[in-house]
């Protein structure tokens, strides 16, 4: 296996990580949107300090401000984004229209040098987004969301531009994101007291769905994440993203917080047709 395909493997396995991030955050309790994004940005970054630190590579937390504001816009910049879109807007469609960040990803990697965008990875990725409407089509409702949508379409830009501009960056290594992790925690403890009432959790099942999400969804994934857009098939791995919603869903269904449906039938189709006319 060449060293790009291993890159693109590393990156995959971001996405499986954040496929439990619904479980898990159902998990969690009643934390404010904010105030968990602190305690496991804080936990993630702090478990990667622990170990660049164990390596000696703690020094990679030195980089230039221009990869500081990439990688705290990116992160910091997504979050905040999601949490406002959701609450200007129902959920299901705010959620979709965040979901447009791997198409994104697709398109935007047509700028990066050395690479060429394909139709087969614009169709991937269309058929991938058809995938994720068809999840969410049942949930919609009839209210009018108006900024939310363009709060939702922001964090969509945000998270697709990071993704894109990291490849730019790769001298940066991925034990910066560390130190990303931990600046979003502050800035996300920052609007939590501005914004929100504190809600600890409540039983040790809580504390460790915290926990853990703190270890995978908001802290591995994220490293795995870097290394695999700076290193791996960056238009492979935005056709990919689309399985995170549907394996988040059968998760969901297997533990007994979601009901089996039709259209999760027919999303699995789409995705995964999508993922193979992508890497064929």
């Amino acid at each position: 296996m060449g060293d790009k395909s291993k890159a693109t493997l590393i990156g995959f396995g971001a996405v499986l990580l954040w496929s439990a991030l619904a479980l898990m955050t159902a998990a969690s309790g009643r934390a404010p949107p904010f105030e968990l994004a602190a305690l496991t940005f804080a936990i993630g970054g702090t478990a990667g300090a622990i170990y660049a630190a164990a390596r000696g590579k703690l020094s990679a937390l030195r980089q230039p401000w221009i990869v500081w504001l990439v990688g705290v816009g990116g992160l910091f910049g997504y979050h905040a984004l999601y949490f406002a879109a959701l609450r200007a807007a129902p959920p299901a469609q705010a959620s979709l229209v965040a979901y447009l960040w791997p198409l994104l990803i697709v398109l935007f990697s047509a700028a990066l040098p050395g690479e060429r965008l394909r139709l087969k990875h614009v169709v991937g990725a269309g058929l991938g987004f058809c995938g994720a409407a068809l999840l969410l089509a049942g949930k919609f409702g009839d209210a009018r969301p108006g900024f939310g949508l363009v709060l939702a379409l922001g964090c969509a830009l945000v998270w697709s531009s990071y993704s894109v501009a990291s490849r730019f960056l790769k001298s940066a290594p991925t034990e910066a994101v560390a130190g990303f992790c931990l600046v979003t925690a502050l800035l996300a403890a920052l609007c939590h007291l501005a914004f929100e009432t504190t809600v600890w959790p409540a039983s040790p099942r809580e504390v460790a769905a915290v926990v853990g999400l703190g270890l995978g969804p908001v802290g591995l994934a994220f490293y795995l994440w870097d290394y695999g857009v700076k290193r791996g098939d960056i238009r492979l791995l935005g056709v990919g993203a689309y399985a995170a919603p549907v394996l988040s869903t059968l998760l969901l269904v297997a533990t007994g917080f979601a009901p089996l449906t039709a259209s999760l039938g027919l999303a699995c189709a789409a995705i995964v047709g999508g993922a193979y006319v992508a890497a064929r």
